[in-house]
């Protein structure tokens, strides 16, 4: 598993991340075997939110509950978790009481004394950097998060907490897959008027992030749309399928390699967040982070999935 270095930090992270967002209800002998199943395919980062589960802090909760790390177990671990999402209302929330509040609830459910990354999740249309600052500041200054980023946040939005924030934010997790990549589509095709594909919706969002040495974290890598369903194995994707399946045969691995692949190509130096709970597939699709497509084959999945290269 390649690994590298999130900027600003000493935080050495894998290409591919394990996602915990669905394990409440798993025992701790499944959590165990997907946690086993990870860290043998060279993933030991694993990505956690205080909303995963219910109540809050639910999956955090069976994380820690299940695995029972030591000390010098959770020191080889790259812990992240996110804030800012209020599902009863008021929905979104970055002020300075709720960071903290949240920061410390995530502690005590994981059982450890510091995070390693610690995300805004979704952006707050309130948000006043200065209290992002502060929470942040008091967190860092206190041992309690060694770094900070964001998720699904657009170029600007960003900007605006680094006006008040001093620490880099090393990450924003956004929504990635071949058949959802915006992100990437749009400047493929800019400029074409009447084509939806050159609608810009991010404000080039990943250019911006490989401009400022923000590592793009994709969630959803298997994906179709938002949350429509997987498009490997599915009939209505039947081309890409077929693409993706003669590939998966060429590299002798399996097709969720070849769609972790994808991304992974990218010279951008993404990470892809797996939500898978089922250990075989954890096992399958980090292979694909030491795959490395040719460009004819990387655009070919990209056609594959529908989009246009003029």
């Amino acid at each position: 598993m390649k690994t590298f270095l999130l900027n600003g930090t000493d935080i050495a992270v894998p290409a591919v991340v394990t996602g915990v967002m669905r394990i409440q209800d798993k025992t701790d002998a499944e959590v165990r075997a997907l946690y086993d199943a990870s860290l043998a395919a060279g993933i030991n980062f694993f990505d956690h939110a205080d909303v995963y589960g219910s109540p809050l802090h639910g999956c955090e909760r069976q994380f820690a509950e299940a695995l029972q790390l030591g000390p010098s177990e959770r020191a080889e671990l790259t812990l992240q978790t996110k804030a800012g999402i209020v599902p009863d209302g008021p929905y979104f929330d970055f002020s300075y009481e709720h960071i903290v509040e949240s920061v410390h609830g995530s502690l005590d459910a994981l059982g450890t004394d510091y995070l390693d990354i610690l995300l805004l999740h979704r952006p707050d249309a309130l948000v006043e950097p200065d209290e992002v600052a502060r929470a942040f500041d008091e967190l860092h200054d206190a041992g309690k998060v060694r770094a900070f980023g964001v998720s699904n946040h657009t170029p600007t939005q960003i900007e605006l907490l680094k006006r008040s924030v001093r620490q880099p934010l090393v990450a924003n997790q956004v929504q990635l897959s071949i058949t959802h990549a915006p992100i990437i589509a749009q400047g493929v095709a800019m400029n074409m008027a009447g084509l939806e594909q050159s609608i810009s919706r991010d404000l080039g969002v990943l250019d911006y992030c490989r401009l400022h040495d923000i590592t793009v974290q994709a969630w959803s890598p298997f994906q179709a749309g938002f949350f429509t369903g997987v498009f490997l194995g599915n009939p209505d994707f039947a081309e890409l399928n077929e693409v993706i399946d003669r590939l998966a045969a060429k590299y002798e691995v399996q097709p969720e390699a070849i769609a972790t692949a994808w991304i992974t190509r990218h010279p951008a130096q993404m990470q892809v967040v797996l939500g898978t709970t089922t250990p075989a597939r954890v096992t399958a699709a980090a292979a694909g982070a030491d795959v490395v497509l040719t460009r004819a084959e990387w655009y070919e999945l990209y056609r594959a999935a529908g989009y246009l290269v003029p």
